[in-house]
Parts: structure tokens; sequence; C-alpha cells
């Protein structure tokens, strides 16, 4: 049965409208943000934030091709344009926004996590796949086509309600990366914007956004692994 056909239980359509459940769902949200400041998350809060938008849209009757999960005539153009996002963003990351950050911070990112990839291969290649698995895939699915639609939700389901859940989803995305200090931080609040910004343009094709946070990230890493990226040592 197509999306189009798909018939959604009455009481499923209620909970699409419940504004307390978006609240609910929001207190998970922030309660594995804690758990993560404590150290009870292994690995990547991304899985249970993925985990949480999942039971979330099954229980709520709604689909991830509802966010913009799908596959259309213009597959490949997408594909593209995620690319050419993607190196776009990473050139202004590099040569105009973190230099500016720098200069008002006096501080690079803080990278210190990733030394260990500096001229190490096999990490490299590990890092690069976990770019696209979990960078990629899993933060877009969380950030843009779950977190981003439930404020929105919230918010209301006009320009306005867009705009605000835009700017708290940013500001969110930056400090989940507090690990990179005050400038990764920044850069990662500018990140969130400009994929927020990106997804709305593109009409909410998730693809666009996984190809370019997958391709940004692994420049971002062939660039460690060369001993290049700036302030690194």
């Amino acid at each position: 049965m197509s999306d189009s056909m798909r018939v959604v239980a009455p009481w499923r359509m209620e909970l699409q409208k419940s504004r307390l459940l978006v609240l609910f769902e929001l207190a998970l949200v922030a309660a594995v943000f804690v758990a993560d400041e404590y150290g009870w998350i292994y690995f990547s809060k991304t899985p249970y934030l993925l985990a949480l938008g999942w039971i979330s849209m099954y229980v709520r009757g709604v689909s991830w091709r509802d966010v913009g999960l799908h596959r259309e005539r213009g597959f490949m153009r997408m594909i593209l344009i995620g690319l050419a996002a993607g190196l776009l963003f990473e050139g202004l990351e590099l040569f105009v926004t973190q230099p500016v950050f720098v200069a008002i911070t006096g501080k690079y990112p803080d990278l210190s996590d990733f030394t260990e990839v500096i001229g190490n291969v096999k990490l490299l290649l590990i890092l690069v796949l976990l770019s696209w698995v979990v960078a990629g895939f899993g933060e877009e699915m969380v950030w843009r086509g779950y977190l981003l639609n439930r404020i929105t939700d919230l918010l209301g389901r006009s320009k306005a309600g867009w705009a605000g859940s835009l700017i708290i989803m940013s500001a969110a995305f930056g400090l989940a990366h507090s690990y990179q200090d005050v400038t990764g931080i920044a850069e990662n609040m500018l990140d969130g914007l400009l994929y927020g910004l990106l997804y709305l343009a593109c009409g909410r094709q998730l693809i666009v956004l996984i190809v370019a946070h997958g391709f940004t990230d692994t420049i971002d890493f062939l660039i460690i692994y060369s001993g290049h990226y700036p302030g690194m040592r």
C-alpha cells in the first residue's frame, strides 16, 4: 500500500496533534543528554535518539517518508546537490567561519579525540564509515528528520514555527558537540543552521542532508589523517 493510501487510526491522528506528547518526547531527549553527561551512554547518543524517533513515529502512524526519507525521480540529482552542498559547507567552515570563530575565541575546535587518526589508515577507514552511518545517516535522521519536525509540531507548522524550530535545533546541535569546546560548539550551531536551511530549501529531502553531512565529515577526517587540519598537532 502506498503512503497516499495509508490508513491511520483515529487515535494515532490524535497523537499526531498532541503537543503534550511532543513535550514528553523532548523530556526523554533531555534525559539522553543528561545520561551522556554522566557517562551512561555507550558510544554515541545518536542510536538512542534514533530509536526514540522511530518509536514516536510508529506510535503516531508517521513514516520516515513523511519527513523526507524517500527515493523519488531525480534521486541522483539529490545526491549531486548533497555533494555540492557538502563541499561548499566544508570550504565555508575551513576558510571563512572557523578563522572568524578562532579570532573571537582564541581557540581552535578541540578535536583531540581524533589525534590518533593522523597517519592511521585503519582508523581513518573506520571513522569514514562512521561518518556516513552515524553522522550522515543517523544524525540527519535524528536532528532534521525527527527533532526539527517535532519542535515544529509544537510551535506550529507555519513559517514562524519552522524558523523557531530551526533556531532551537541549531543551538541544541551545537551543544551536542560540547566536547569540541566553545569554537566547536559555535561551528556546529552554524552547521545545524545550514543543514536545516538546506533541508527546507530542498523540499525536506533527507537524502541531500545525509550525503552533505557524510561528505563533509569524510573530508574532515582525510585532512586530519594528513596532519594538516587547522589547530591540530
